[in-house]
């Protein structure tokens, strides 16, 4: 029994909460009654919204925040790494897909961080990534999850978050 305590694994966390988001970002609604594409793409943009939400969340949390931050951020990346490999593409290709993949995620956390310490420009920024090709697409109702979902991680614990357990609206 000493053993099996010694050598046990401890549950990642980080990996619990970012599957958790992935769950979150792949409802339905979005998809289905507010037309974020459903493609690689759109589906790449919904968990980047999911976990820019959740790093939002977690500023400001000390050290033990920020470590865990990165964590989840690497699993973010080691995930579309892995997913890119399932979806065939070679090993040569992958790191500059990733790589690119990495400039979009930053490119939207920008944006959107951007948007929101404004207060306004959030529905530009969304329409921007969500529906490049539609630049009057409706996305009042995404902003409006937005504020939802921001005002619902603000009322959960970061214990309960760094444990791995979040949920979204």
């Amino acid at each position: 029994m000493f053993l099996t305590r010694l050598f046990a694994r401890k549950p990642d966390t980080a990996r619990a909460l970012y599957e958790a988001i992935v769950a979150a970002a792949r409802r339905v609604v979005f998809y289905e009654t507010w037309d974020v594409p459903d493609t690689v793409q759109g589906r790449f943009d919904m968990i980047s919204l999911h976990l820019f939400l959740v790093l939002d969340r977690l500023k400001g949390e000390g050290a033990a925040g920020e470590d865990f931050r990165q964590r989840l951020t690497d699993g973010f990346f080691l995930d579309m790494d892995r997913s890119l490999r399932e979806m065939g593409v070679g090993d040569i290709s992958v790191g500059k897909k990733v790589r690119k993949m990495a400039e979009s995620f930053y490119g939207r956390v920008r944006a959107y961080d951007a948007a929101l310490a404004k207060g306004e420009g959030l529905g530009d920024a969304l329409r921007r990534n969500l529906f490049p090709d539609s630049p009057q697409q409706d996305v009042s109702a995404l902003v409006d999850w937005v504020g939802a979902a921001r005002a619902a991680l603000q009322q959960q614990e970061t214990a309960r978050l760094m444990a791995g357990e979040v949920t979204f609206p």
